[in-house]
């Protein structure tokens, strides 16, 4: 269980003194919120928090009434980081239409290739974007703007900023782009600059701390469960056939469980929190074979984080600091053939990794909707002059929080809770494989 947040207030920049333009959208005042009084509860569950004046809670996200930055005067900078995930440029265009013709911001910037964009010496021209440039582009995956991975110069790129004259910078990304967004955020303040920074965390495998789910998440695993179904097709085409996919998930099996349980062909769902080995009577080979001779074909879905232990890997790690992981699915894909070789037993294995299309897609309807009213929230919290922070969903309600908050561990499929035990009715595989 993720534990409950210690400390969840946000900093601003300062007292707002400028009139939100917000005041009627259309013909309907807008919905202001209270930092003091519009507070969404942490906990979910009566018994759990007994509905006391301790139970933990958040700020809710949308618009105030006063901003600290005044419209006319302020300067937006975006930036996209990390990989590329379902709804990116949904994020942009949605930041992008917001301060153009809600907050009358007509200064905005689109940093290229990631953080890399904010150092001069790489030569990346920002992007000046406008509605008409990013109108179409959430029919698009990827980003506009591109991305890169790995940590620049703190100073260097808070010099950008400065010399740009950027007010607010909203940051697309992962864990590793929010902590960057931190240390961002603690030289601006070393410096005694008014200047926001504000997160919309973006990861496909769902791991995000404090949040009900990360944008393009849907999306990423309803493109997944295509591959599952072709898996399953496959394997019920062939005398003992195997399908075998691999999935995204290196720490977290979000995307491997969603997976199965939207297809409900899945054999065995092999995730990063639940260890399983492969020999012995209680092995996955085993277990496999079990399977096949039952009912004559298997779907395997593993997450490419699991069963790391199994495997020979060094201490590697890629630009953004994280751990080389081994290729758990080709390891499989020659164990199981291994496997069965050596019983003189026929098996047709078809090994699936859908990763990059699994990215690259553009959102769907419900993931395109979530992006839009994740950057609404964004730029309304910055334009209030809070920073250090990210929007996010918690109980359906939208919210900020401290990005030290979430930045001190990874959301994780719980094996005690419901989500891990609806898997395992879904497949029908034993609950400890070893």
């Amino acid at each position: 269980m993720t534990p409950a947040p210690h400390d969840t207030s946000i900093p601003t920049l300062g007292p707002c003194l400028f009139d939100s333009p917000l005041h009627r959208i259309g013909a309907v005042e807008a919905p202001f919120k209270e930092d003091a009084q519009d507070r969404i509860l942490y906990h979910s569950h009566l018994l759990e928090d007994g509905r006391d004046s301790s139970t933990p809670t958040y700020e809710e996200a949308g618009p105030r009434e006063k901003i600290f930055f005044d419209p006319a005067k302020t300067t937006v900078g975006i930036v996209t980081c990390g990989g590329l995930c379902p709804g990116l440029n949904d994020i942009i265009r949605g930041l992008v239409i917001q301060c153009h013709r809600q907050y009358g911001v007509s200064r905005v910037y689109g940093f290229r290739y990631g953080y890399e964009g904010l150092v001069q010496r790489f030569g990346h021209t920002p992007l000046v974007l406008k509605p008409s440039s990013v109108e179409q582009a959430h029919h698009f995956g990827g980003t506009l703007l591109g991305s890169s991975r790995g940590q620049q110069d703190i100073g260097e790129m808070v010099d950008t900023l400065e010399e740009m004259n950027v007010d607010i910078l909203y940051v697309i990304g992962g864990d590793g782009t929010l902590r960057g967004a931190a240390e961002i955020t603690k030289e601006i303040e070393r410096r005694g600059l008014k200047k926001a920074i504000v997160g919309i965390p973006k990861t496909i495998d769902n791991d995000i701390r404090y949040l009900d789910k990360s944008f393009g998440f849907e999306t990423a695993f309803e493109a997944a469960v295509q591959a599952v179904n072709c898996a399953y097709v496959e394997a019920t085409g062939a005398v003992n056939g195997v399908g075998l996919v691999k999935l995204m998930g290196r720490d977290s099996g979000f995307i491997a469980c969603y997976a199965a349980l939207a297809g409900s062909n899945v054999d065995f769902v092999l995730i990063p929190e639940v260890a399983f080995e492969l020999e012995g009577d209680g092995g996955l080979l085993e277990c496999l074979r079990h399977r096949l001779m039952k009912r004559g074909s298997a779907v395997v879905v593993v997450a490419e984080g699991a069963g790391q232990h199994l495997m020979q890997c060094d201490d590697a790690t890629d630009a953004s600091g994280n751990k080389r992981y081994g290729d758990i699915g080709h390891f499989l894909k020659d164990r199981i053939n291994a496997f069965f070789k050596q019983r003189r037993t026929e098996v047709n294995l078809k090994y699936i990794d859908p990763s990059y299309i699994v990215r690259s897609v553009p959102a769907n309807a419900q993931d395109n909707v979530y992006c839009s009213r994740l950057a609404q929230s964004a730029v309304h919290a910055g334009m209030a002059g809070k920073t250090g922070m990210l929007v996010g969903r918690w109980h359906g309600s939208f919210i900020h929080l401290p990005l030290q908050l979430v930045t001190q561990g990874r959301r994780k499929v719980d094996p005690t809770q419901e989500l891990w035990h609806s898997v395992l009715q879904c497949t029908g595989q034993p609950s400890m494989m070893r």
